[in-house]
């Protein structure tokens, strides 16, 4: 398996970078595009390093928020056959308070419903192929996470906590394990690795890769918004779990991603644009 992250929010090149999160990721002769970041900023570095985005032969959007969907308007538009796959509710009416103000973070009307057609909306896990899954939340009371993160769904004229249903995790089962790829991790990393157990139980952990929403800013200052002991016992869990190795970037930030390296030492690589992942 290769992966090449197309956008993140840092570069160590001459690449563009920006707020959000693109992979382009090869299994089996077959390219998944897995979200396109804010805008069609991911497009010009994909040519800049000659990776063949065009040819995806599947497009998926992990969830319904403007910094992974932003880009797929420039991509459909490039690509009038190509098809996105994403969770129903990944069309919603999705907020956010950060800031204090409430302020819309959904899919950009550019993208949907401008391209509704080539969007295939999902009710429930999805196989791709024999080895290849989009698996949805299925865990309960995700809502707590929501009010606690300051996110929030419109519906009926009501705001209320997002539960994520409109999140989900492309996942492989590789020869040499599960390789689980969750853009946000909204839900928790925790959550989400004993969800896609629950479907492929026995499996061992190959790697976790995407953003743990972590990232908070206070009074202009980079904060983390786990605990430090919250952050231990993730590191503890997953050590527990026999996680191999863990990409993580976008929103983890640089001190949520400097905690996590505190408590584990070893499998804990960060994602920022350009690079190349071999699992």
């Amino acid at each position: 398996m290769r992966i090449r992250v197309l956008i993140e929010n840092t570069t160590d090149s001459d690449l563009v970078c920006e707020h959000g999160l693109s992979l382009l990721i090869e299994y089996k002769e077959k390219k998944y595009l897995l979200d396109a970041g804010s805008t069609g900023i991911f497009l010009e570095n994909a040519e800049r390093l000659q990776e063949p985005v065009d040819e995806a032969d599947v497009c998926i959007l992990s969830h319904g928020h403007y910094d992974h969907a932003g880009g797929f308007a420039e991509y459909l538009k490039r690509n009038p056959g190509a098809k996105v796959y994403a969770m129903r509710e990944a069309v919603g009416d999705y907020h956010s308070a950060s800031g204090g103000e409430l302020h819309y973070i959904g899919i950009p009307e550019e993208v949907y419903p401008a391209f509704a057609p080539q969007f295939v909306l999902l009710d429930g896990m999805q196989k791709l192929t024999e080895d290849v899954y989009l698996i949805p939340h299925s865990t309960e009371g995700l809502e707590a996470i929501g009010a606690r993160t300051k996110l929030y769904r419109r519906a009926a004229g009501e705001y209320l906590p997002d539960d994520f249903a409109h999140e989900l995790s492309l996942v492989f089962d590789t020869e040499d394990g599960l390789v689980i790829c969750n853009s946000c991790s909204h839900a928790g990393i925790r959550t989400i690795i004993n969800e896609v157990r629950a479907v492929l139980p026995g499996r061992p952990l190959n790697a976790f890769i995407g953003g743990l929403h972590m990232k908070g800013t206070r009074n202009g200052e980079e904060y983390c918004t786990f605990t430090e002991e919250e952050i231990k016992e993730i590191a503890g869990y997953l050590e527990t779990e026999g996680l191999r190795c863990l990409y993580t970037g976008h929103c983890t930030g640089a001190v949520g991603f400097e905690l996590l390296q505190k408590y584990r030492s070893s499998g804990l690589e960060t994602l920022t644009t350009g690079r190349e992942i071999f699992i």
